[in-house]
């Protein structure tokens, strides 16, 4: 049974997989608050399926990009887990899987596209890809203006900035459901469970004090 979950946005998502298909999904209902929801989520899921953490096989989790502390609490806990457990932990980029629930999903989008994530201070989470939802550019992190286009765009940068991204496009938010089925069925990049940061935090080291002349 693979547990999988994302913290790379305001809310946080977590899934079952049983090497089939996805058996229980919920998201939270409140923003910016992934430590108190992450770990009630996954224990609501677990009773949803009717099994206990001994039956976890392995874990999947969302790298981002996306805020670090919110990033940081669902990295954290796909290691503190895998290592009490002993399973192996699997990082999957969240945009991908945005990108494979718009090429695979309900609505395919049916050709080459792009995601766009809220990554704040007026700027997305920015990535291309081809109709399979297979990366084809990125991720960065730009501007919305200086990447419009006309093409589709999943995400919830196509809903911020739709001068920008005229094309709005399913899904808004990653889904642990989907970031399952990618894991489960190899329909992603695998990484690391290590955060996946394109600018540098807010908060910095202070430097050499100045010398006093």
């Amino acid at each position: 049974m693979l547990l999988a979950f994302d913290t790379a946005t305001p809310y946080v998502t977590v899934a079952l997989h049983d090497g089939e298909d996805v058996v229980a999904e919920r998201r939270s209902e409140q923003r910016m608050r992934h430590g108190e929801q992450l770990a009630p989520l996954i224990e609501a899921v677990m009773a949803d399926a009717g099994i206990v953490r001994q039956d976890l096989t392995a874990i999947a989790v969302g790298v981002g990009p996306g805020p670090f502390t919110g990033l940081r609490v669902g990295l954290v806990t796909a290691r503190t887990l895998a290592f009490v457990l002993e399973l192996p932990v699997y990082g999957v980029c969240s945009l991908d899987v945005v990108a494979i629930e718009a090429a695979l999903g309900r609505s395919p989008v049916g050709t080459e596209f792009t995601v766009a994530t809220d990554a704040r201070r007026k700027e997305v989470y920015l990535a291309t890809y081809d109709d399979e939802g297979r990366r084809q550019d990125g991720p960065d992190v730009v501007r919305p203006q200086e990447a419009a286009t006309g093409h589709p765009v999943a995400g919830e940068g196509a809903v911020l900035y739709p001068e920008a991204f005229p094309d709005a496009r399913e899904p808004r938010l990653p889904s642990a459901g989907w970031l399952a089925r990618a894991v489960a069925e190899e329909l992603a990049e695998l990484h690391d469970p290590d955060p996946m940061y394109l600018r540098r935090p807010d908060a910095v080291a202070p430097g050499a004090p100045k010398r006093v002349s």
